[in-house]
């Protein structure tokens, strides 16, 4: 595996100059046939101004392309970063480095949903977002009244890509991709004079797998120390473990049973005066009578058995006799299927408000998930549109809305056999630790499976991780809960708010 990554510096901001659409380096697939010491990166900077948390901003927004090389000089991997920097420039001023998950996801899912100064409008009220064109308007939630933001698509994801003859295993994996994204921002700082202004990392999904895996490079992992002001874990996923739904794991079904009780008091399959008290009373009999329940494993039996299944079925809406048959252990698969079987839907993973109908309803999991293809179609014709159209980004590569690289990825942290979990919760500890001015947010929503609430509240109370640091905001949606109109606002007002308090 090589090692002793470098990178040739490309100034995305500081070197672009003030005419509209500058530098047009066209780097596209043509580039395949040139050797990749030939490779030309391509950089575009488009002067723009919006209003943003009720300030007239002024920015210069540049979409450009990273090159790294081998140990050896070969060019090998081109990653492309989105920045948009206020004008006039100010090095005191807040960064945010963004990025989405996946692996293999683009950030057109935080830039043209939550952060970016264009967001795609959609229903976000458990609709699909039907046939284009889909609207591009202004967002007044982007963050650039309170921080620069640089969006980062690590190779194989969004535009990036690798050149010539590079190994995916090189960059492919937890610690290979954090330390490639970890030496972007490096080469950023280094390009836009920023090394002292207050720094962000925010992540979504396994964005907040890589944030922890970035914060350790960037702290501990050389002498060359990025120190952080904060940061932002939104849809969070740390402790694999507690997604696996694995025989003998007892604790999926634990962490996901919040979850499950927000959604059956959402579709009126349970009954509380309130989300918040629904979940709340869930949190503590899943962490209480039911994991106690779970241990005894076969030796739960009578009454105390018929006690936790008259419970388990208040919580999740399902009938006693399917909890019995399922042993009292639902499967997030079969919790979508069954909740609503009787109305002939199911409900989504990542945002269950959603529902949708399978071919038919006697299978055990849906056939796909209708919180999914209810969006993707408007997020992809919008980040094709504003980085390509809006921005002058010149390329024949399909934009990776969701990269097939997932099955390539090197699960393994320092030394963990491929069998183990993967947990990352230590590496934010540490840098709380070892860092008194860094802060965690920590937004969640009420109606995500792919990375339940609970879940992530328990990643991060573990032993090692202190906790006077950690802010927890939750919301009405899923796992991208921006898609929500009320829901994109309150986070943006919560990073805010989090930015600010620095």
């Amino acid at each position: 595996m090589k090692t002793g990554l470098s990178l040739i510096a490309l100034a995305l901001a500081a070197a672009a100059p003030a005419a509209v659409h500058a530098q047009d380096k066209p780097a596209d697939e043509k580039a395949k046939a040139e050797k990749p010491a030939d490779y030309e990166p391509q950089v575009r900077t488009t002067k723009l101004s919006g209003t943003f948390g009720g300030q007239r901003i002024n920015y210069a927004a540049t979409i450009g392309e990273t090159i790294i090389k081998n140990k050896d000089g070969v060019p090998e991997v081109a990653v492309v970063t989105t920045s948009y920097v206020k004008e006039p420039r100010d090095p005191n001023r807040p960064v945010t480095f963004l990025f989405n998950g996946g692996p293999g996801s683009g950030t057109v899912w935080l830039m043209m949903g939550a952060f970016g100064p264009k967001r795609v409008a959609i229903p976000g009220t458990g609709v699909d977002d039907g046939a284009p064109p889909y609207p591009i308007v202004d967002n007044p939630d982007a963050l650039l009244d309170v921080t620069d933001v640089v969006f980062i698509d690590p190779p194989g994801t969004g535009f990036s890509h690798l050149i010539g003859k590079a190994d995916p295993e090189d960059y492919y994996g937890v610690t290979q991709d954090a330390k490639l994204v970890a030496e972007v921002i490096r080469r950023w700082l280094g390009d836009n004079g920023r090394w002292n202004s207050p720094k962000y990392l925010g992540g979504e999904s396994y964005g907040t797998t890589r944030s922890a895996a970035v914060a350790n490079q960037l702290m501990n992992e050389t002498y060359n120390d990025v120190a952080l002001n904060g940061i932002i874990l939104i849809s969070t996923v740390l402790d694999f473990a507690a997604g696996a739904d694995t025989p003998g794991n007892e604790l999926s079904p634990i962490t996901n049973l919040p979850s499950m009780a927000a959604t059956a008091l959402y579709h009126g399959k349970a009954t509380a005066p309130s989300v918040e008290a629904f979940v709340e009373e869930a949190r503590q009999w899943a962490i209480g009578p039911y994991a106690s329940a779970l241990l005894k494993g076969q030796k739960l039996q009578g009454e105390e058995r018929a006690a936790i299944r008259r419970e388990l079925s208040r919580f999740t809406g399902l009938s006693e006799t399917f909890l019995e048959n399922a042993d009292l252990r639902v499967t997030p698969g079969r919790f979508y299927k069954e909740l609503l079987r009787d109305r002939g839907l199911t409900v989504g993973r990542l945002d269950s408000r959603y529902t949708g109908k399978d071919y038919d309803s006697a299978g055990e999991t849906p056939d796909n998930d209708p919180s999914f293809y209810g969006i993707d179609a408007s997020y992809t014709a919008a980040i094709n549109s504003w980085s390509r159209d809006g921005l002058g980004f010149k390329t024949d590569r399909e934009y990776q809305s969701i990269g097939r690289i997932g099955g390539q990825w090197d699960w393994r942290v320092g030394g963990r056999d491929t069998n183990a979990y993967l947990n990352v919760a230590p590496y934010i500890g540490q840098a709380l630790r070892e860092n008194s001015g860094l802060r965690v947010l920590v937004a969640q929503g009420y109606y995500d499976f792919a990375t339940p609430f609970f879940a992530a509240e328990y990643a991060l109370s573990r032993t090692g991780i202190p906790q006077d640091r950690i802010q927890y905001t939750y919301y009405g949606a899923g796992h991208m809960m921006y898609i929500r109109d009320e829901d994109r606002h309150k986070l943006s007002e919560d990073v805010r708010a989090f930015i600010r308090a620095r």
